[in-house]
């Protein structure tokens, strides 16, 4: 018994330590690896908010952007470049394994973005040659320089490099910069002019001069073959889209110019398709009430099928080849657990950008108030109703009296107040104000809708008090109507003038123009005197504009003028 009860011990002894208790967690315990991607996921969410939260600082570019895109159709698609550029940034960093190798370097083009804010504001660096103007300061250069800056400083340079095209996509979020429109618009208005002339000739209908004014200028009717149709946004929208596909195909260098150029000149031949089918709608449907009624609606049918019909064609021609992507032998997901020692180098490197984002935040942030108070002074719910801006524009000015008043609108906002001032035996004189807080010229205005001037130059005229006053005008005629415009800007105190003449290379510093301030801001003025052109020559009609300007203006006391305005 005892024996064999000693035996039975003996192998219970033996038996015990091969049964292994198995490895229980407690409750809320995780393993290193899920530490370590806890760890790096709070940096990616971390690098996320930041790089979000230091675009505030770029308030200044935002904001004029989103003027641009919101009241330019020609411009609207930029709206759309800038999310493209980030999503085909965000492709090329997963390509290479999300990898977290910034450099310090990234901080310098962080540094310019703050920086360029100062100095596009108050240095002026550009070429000009007449009437055109190339800026080598552009509004969206601080934009490139922040999205550069953010990937070098946490992707690297290896990224950074790689993204070339996407980041530089960035610098066309003003897509159509104003010396393309100045130089390609007004022949493309001619020719779409002569192509659906010489169509509504081909099919029996050749208009007289007077149906040709009614064919082309017609709002009522519904269709209004003008500056709007010579087809460049439709071209634009398909450069662009030739541009992002050629990248993403990777097709070399020649093929790609190749692909933009065509689409380009694919959109434009189908906006010349457009105006010959709504020529044809419009002999179609003139007389016809009910036609009539919809031709507007038909005119955005034809256009949206034609351009749908030209994206399509397009897309078949660069796709009928596979596209030869190399390997990325580096692509994978996100890489959660990179090497302790670089993921506290992100760390550093993400506390030095939380310090610029709130420096140039703080301005930032202030922008964005600016332009809200701006926008609620100027609207009708705002300080001023429209009536109460009617009144503050002069009954009589000298001998000149009031004989109409409006506002003009950009985005359902009133942006500007105007008035029609006259006299027996003299031409009409337009005077106008620009309301928001920021600098308005009219003859840059004038130049978007595709008027060049052909005299631009500084004048002194005597204002009421015999106070000499500066403008920055100019000359225009069309064949159709003589024009002479002033610009300037009065404060409450004195008023100023930026220089006409634009030619060769200038580098300046801005005036030191208060737009914002209540009280002593500048307000920007302009005045407009129009005739009919007669067999005068050019210099005869400029003198007698110029002596209606003089009479009307020495009955004008600007400074007043601005105080109402403020």
């Amino acid at each position: 018994m005892s024996a064999n009860g000693g035996s039975n011990f003996a192998s219970m002894n033996v038996e015990a330590p091969s049964a292994s208790p198995p490895i229980v967690l407690m409750p809320g315990a995780r393993t290193s690896e899920e530490k370590r991607a806890g760890s790096s996921l709070f940096l990616w969410v971390c690098l996320a908010v930041l790089a979000t939260a230091g675009s505030l600082g770029l308030a200044p570019q935002w904001i004029g952007l989103w003027d641009i895109w919101t009241t330019d159709p020609l411009r609207s698609i930029g709206m759309l470049i800038v999310p493209v550029s980030v999503l085909l940034t965000l492709r090329v960093w997963r390509q290479r394994g999300w990898e977290l190798q910034g450099s310090w370097w990234g901080l310098l083009p962080l540094a310019l973005a703050c920086g360029s804010n100062i100095f596009s504001r108050d240095m002026v660096l550009s070429w000009g040659a007449g009437p055109a103007t190339v800026n080598f300061l552009p509004h969206v250069l601080p934009i490139y320089l922040y999205f550069s800056g953010v990937v070098l400083l946490f992707a690297g340079a290896r990224v950074w490099r790689q993204a070339w095209f996407p980041l530089a996509l960035l610098l066309c979020a003003q897509p159509v910069p104003a010396i393309v429109v100045h130089f390609f618009d007004l022949p493309l208005q001619s020719l779409a002019a002569r192509v659906a002339r010489s169509f509504a000739g081909l099919i029996g209908f050749p208009p007289s001069n007077q149906e040709l004014l009614r064919l082309m200028f017609r709002p009522d009717f519904g269709m209004f073959i003008a500056p709007g149709c010579d087809g460049m946004r439709g071209a634009v929208t398909m450069g662009y889209f030739a541009l992002v596909a050629g990248y993403l195909k990777r097709v070399s260098m020649p093929r790609w110019i190749a692909y933009v150029a065509g689409a380009v000149l694919l959109g434009h031949l189908f906006n010349l398709i457009r105006l010959c089918a709504l020529v044809l709608y419009y002999r179609i449907a003139l007389g016809h009430p009910g036609l009539e009624g919809i031709a507007k609606q038909a005119d955005y049918a034809i256009g949206g099928v034609l351009f749908l019909v030209a994206a399509v064609l397009f897309f078949l021609v660069i796709l009928r080849k596979e596209s030869k992507v190399r390997p990325d032998a580096d692509a994978a997901g996100p890489n959660l657990t990179q090497i302790p020692a670089a993921r506290s180098s992100m760390y550093w490197k993400a506390a030095a950008f939380a310090v610029l984002a709130i420096l140039a935040g703080i301005p930032g942030v202030r922008a964005f108030q600016l332009n809200r108070n701006s926008v609620a002074a100027s609207g009708p719910s705002g300080n001023l109703s429209p009536t109460e801006l009617d009144a503050r524009m002069p009954q009589q000015l000298g001998e000149y009296k009031v004989g109409r008043t409006w506002q003009s609108q950009i985005g359902g906002v009133i942006v500007m107040e105007s008035a029609i001032y006259s006299k027996p035996g003299s031409d009409e004189v337009t005077l106008g104000i620009w309301l928001r807080e920021s600098g308005h010229n009219v003859h840059e205005s004038l130049m978007t809708h595709g008027e060049t001037p052909e005299m631009r130059s500084n004048i002194d005229f005597a204002t009421a008090g015999h106070k000499p006053i500066t403008f920055d005008t100019a000359f225009y005629n069309d064949g159709i109507i003589n024009k002479l415009t002033g610009n300037t800007y009065c404060s409450p105190s004195y008023c100023l003038a930026e220089v006409g003449d634009k030619n060769g290379i200038r580098i300046e510093f801005k005036k030191d123009e208060d737009f914002t301030t209540r009280g002593v801001r500048m307000v920007p003025i302009f005045f407009i005197v129009e005739q009919p052109s007669t067999g005068a020559s050019h210099a005869e009609a400029y003198q007698q504009l110029l002596a209606t300007s003089r009479t009307f203006l020495s009955g004008v006391d600007l400074t007043e003028l601005s105080r109402g305005y403020q």
